[in-house]
């Protein structure tokens, strides 16, 4: 397996203070729980930056809002620098159902409306700053972007290949892509 197969939990950005903190941009629901102390990650980074495959966790705060992580032999800025855009990945054996979902298992899932009324079809999976956002081809052959929030995507049910898509009125009509 490689870690460009697991879910992304966070990625790296701009190193915080003196004593190696990150800051992250999350790609998890539950930081909480998957940004603590001993976590140990696969790493996915441009080839030949010289970052591990793996990053352990050594401290975990939220500063401000953002969150700031410092890791096991990363004791300095210079470290923290040489992690900027490292995706932190847990394998897919350490996931659980509840966590998330792999761009592979929602592509091809149909959009429905809570009514049961056909929304679209799931294309892909955009990684986002503030969340991730579900690529949906409308029946119109526009794409638009559905937020993957509980709120607006309460159900996604593999087994009968469907996502249930709440969208606010004109969510649907205003991220939509031009082809």
């Amino acid at each position: 397996m490689t870690p460009d197969h697991g879910a992304v939990v966070a990625r790296i950005g701009k190193p915080h203070a003196l004593r190696g903190e990150v800051t992250v941009q999350l790609h998890t629901d539950d930081p909480e729980r998957r940004l603590v102390p001993g976590a140990v990650f696969a790493t996915v980074a441009e080839p030949g930056s010289g970052v591990p495959r793996e990053l352990t966790l050594a401290t975990a705060r939220v500063h401000r809002g953002i969150w700031l992580l410092g890791f096991e032999g990363i004791p300095d800025r210079t470290g923290a620098e040489s992690l900027r855009g490292t995706r932190l990945v847990l394998p897919e054996d350490a996931e659980d159902d509840e966590e998330g979902w792999y761009e592979q298992d929602l592509a091809g899932l149909q959009a429905i409306a809570p009514d049961g009324s056909v929304v679209g079809e799931v294309v892909g999976l955009d990684l986002g700053a503030a969340q991730d956002r579900l690529r949906v081809l409308r029946p119109d052959g526009k794409e638009a972007l559905v937020p993957l929030v509980a709120q607006i995507v309460p159900d996604v049910d593999l087994e009968a290949g469907v996502v249930v898509v709440d969208a606010p009125p004109g969510l649907l009509d205003l991220d939509s892509l031009e082809d």
